[in-house]
């Protein structure tokens, strides 16, 4: 029995290929990383003791490493259980939800139908581009070239134009024997109601191809050379090929540009507003933008984002529809949005599209303005709070309350809970009185929220190595992530926590997160290769400057020549003194928002005796000298949590 490639993605498309593989395979925790949908275990094809059979559910395949099996959903299911292909495709298939076709004679020829007129897009697509080199293209020529759109652009899109005439591609197209059905079939031709002739649909528009996530062309869009024209853009109608709320223009390009590659990890994929934005980040050499189709974001279309990419970053104009556009996404993100998976946005300067900064600034502008992302949550909480003022209870109970009816529409119970507890936090530091705001630079209302965890220690703030620095390195962070490059097999001793640890400074956060990637993709086992690994990543500037720092003081366990037990020992106390901070910092909230609704004495004589443990915790002598154990003191850290 035959299946379509459309109905085999359908069932790749429902079911990740860790659900398959995890239900025979038990996946290695520390070496795999789930929000990057990237998962390790034991092959089950045959024996071996440390885990090398890989799958990654974005590109929907695995690979033993051991014995070099490999494949997808289907090749793993008919070799695990030793059963036919079809066989396979079925159970898959009731696992997916998604119904057999019925094999016969009509299904075979409703397949050739759809691939004739996959011939008959190619065709038009041809023709375009013809007429756009031809006589009749120059004015779109000329557009183009006022847009900055150099000729190899033009190709790489294979942009045309479709000239003004109401038969130009029709005759065409039947001087190619293609009839007037597959005409209609494919969206080209407009039929009357009257019963006349059909006519062409695109007329002098510059045409954007659109293709599937084969790299099948399945649609058009055209802008128009007339501005009073009443559609700025017409997109291709729904036909067999093409459903525009499933997909995304440039989404097979995106889609591969984005994997990672040996030595390289994942890249972002962009969401921008249309056709030309995509091509003005191809100009600047981002290949990973993709835009909807002329209709609000869907939820097929969040859903092929979320196999191309666990975050996507969406890129809107600064300007008051872009906001609102970005609104609206998140809005509709939220009710789909699972552990794993999430979003970044960006607002461009006002006015500005990408289009706009490449023309003025150059790529690396661009580039620039694409690195201000801001997380989903963070935009929700500005929508509702920028440039408001909530002096009163009436202000503040109303400002709970529409941020919560948008929590709500979250259906992952285990997420949404969380969302409450960061709208809970958000909510004390924005209603804290001043004199608690001012106590610190850790409980500032706009702190940034990757930095809990503790500040610098008085010590190292006063150090002359730091002191006169625009960005001091936290020694207590810079000696962790120290240690664990030099000494990578330190990770798998308790992964979980070293993965989930809280730092303060943004260059070492992004060191921590190389550190994550590499351990998933590559796992060395040696410092060389960690530090030849991160520097590719670019982190050698980061790497050097926090060397310097432990080296002047004297930090030999956080090198590659200490022994194994002095740096695990140091490693201990380390993360021990970080997760106490941490804790401390959550007991000094907790206490502040019970004096926001009662004044006492005694929590006042409480937050100065938590205060002076922080600061005893915090202090650069406390990290050399070392005080209890990692996490095996759990009656003390259990007490700080209360």
């Amino acid at each position: 029995m035959r299946f379509s490639p459309d109905f085999l993605d359908e069932i790749r498309a429902r079911l990740p290929i860790s659900t398959v593989v995890g239900q025979r395979v038990n996946f290695d925790p520390k070496k795999s990383n789930v929000s990057r949908g990237d998962f390790w275990g034991c092959c089950p094809f045959h024996g071996e003791k440390t885990p090398s059979f890989h799958c990654e559910d974005r590109k929907g395949r695995y690979h033993c490493f051991g014995c070099g099996a490999s494949g997808d959903i289907f090749t793993f299911v008919t070799e695990i259980d030793g059963i036919p292909f079809p066989e396979a495709v079925e159970r898959l298939a009731n696992q997916a939800g998604v119904q057999m076709p019925v094999r016969d004679k009509d299904a075979e020829r409703q397949e050739k139908i759809k691939k004739d007129l996959y011939d008959v897009m190619n065709i038009a697509s041809a023709f375009f581009q013809s007429k756009l080199k031809s006589q009749e293209g120059s004015l779109a020529r000329s557009y183009l070239e006022g847009r900055q759109m150099p000729k190899a652009m033009i190709d790489r899109f294979h942009i045309g134009f479709s000239p003004d005439s109401r038969n130009a591609l029709k005759d065409a197209l039947i001087a190619r024997d293609i009839s007037l059905k597959q005409m209609e079939e494919c969206g080209l031709v407009v039929a009357t109601e009257d019963g006349t002739t059909p006519y062409d649909r695109f007329r002098n528009r510059i045409m954007f191809p659109i293709a599937d996530l084969r790299g099948r062309i399945v649609a058009f869009g055209g802008r128009a050379m007339d501005k009073n024209v009443r559609a700025k853009y017409l997109n291709s109608p729904e036909t067999v090929l093409f459903h525009k709320g499933k997909m995304l223009y440039n989404a097979a390009t995106a889609r591969k540009a984005a994997q990672p590659k040996a030595q390289e990890s994942a890249k972002p994929v962009y969401v921008v507003e249309g056709y030309m934005d995509v091509i003005a980040m191809a100009k600047a050499g981002i290949e990973t933008a993709v835009a909807p189709l002329g209709t609000a974001l869907t939820e097929d279309q969040i859903a092929l984002l979320w196999r191309m990419t666990p975050d996507p970053v969406f890129c809107f104009d600064g300007d008051e529809a872009g906001i609102h556009a970005a609104f609206r996404a998140a809005e509709r993100i939220l009710p789909v949005l699972k552990a794993g998976v999430s979003a970044r946005f960006i607002l461009l300067p006002d006015g500005k599209d990408p289009d706009d900064i490449v023309k003025v600034g150059g790529a690396d502008s661009l580039k620039v303005e694409l690195s201000k992302t801001i997380p989903l949550s963070e935009l929700l909480w500005r929508r509702y709070t920028f440039g408001q003022t909530f002096e009163t209870p009436e202000a503040r109970a109303a400002l709970e309350r529409e941020i919560k009816s948008v929590i709500f529409t979250i259906k992952d119970e285990s997420l949404r809970h969380y969302y409450l507890q960061d709208l809970r936090e958000r909510l004390r530091n924005l209603f804290r009185p001043a004199f608690f705001k001012n106590n610190g630079k850790n409980y500032r209302g706009n702190r940034n929220l990757n930095t809990i965890g503790g500040g610098p220690s008085a010590s190292l703030a006063n150090s002359n190595l730091v002191k006169n620095s625009a960005s001091f390195i936290p020694l207590r962070e810079a000696a962790i992530l120290m240690t664990l490059a030099s000494h990578p097999e330190l990770w798998y001793e308790d992964f979980e926590t070293l993965a989930k640890l809280e730092l303060q400074n943004p260059a070492l956060i992004g060191l921590h997160r190389a550190m994550l990637e590499i351990m998933g993709e590559w796992q060395p086992d040696d410092a060389d290769a960690m530090m030849k690994l991160l520097k590719q990543k670019g982190q050698g500037q980061i790497l050097g400057q926090i060397h310097d720092v432990l080296k002047k003081l004297g930090f030999r366990c956080a090198f590659a020549e200490a022994p194994i037990e002095d740096a695990r020992e140091a490693l201990k106390q380390a993360v021990y003194l970080h997760l106490r901070a941490h804790n401390l910092h959550k007991r000094l909230r907790d206490i502040e928002a019970e004096l926001l609704e009662k004044s006492d004495s005694g929590m006042f004589s409480l937050l100065g005796d938590v205060k002076s443990e922080l600061e005893k915790t915090e202090a650069v002598e406390a990290l050399i000298d070392g005080f209890g154990r990692w996490k095996e003191d759990e009656s003390e850290q259990n007490e700080s949590e209360k």
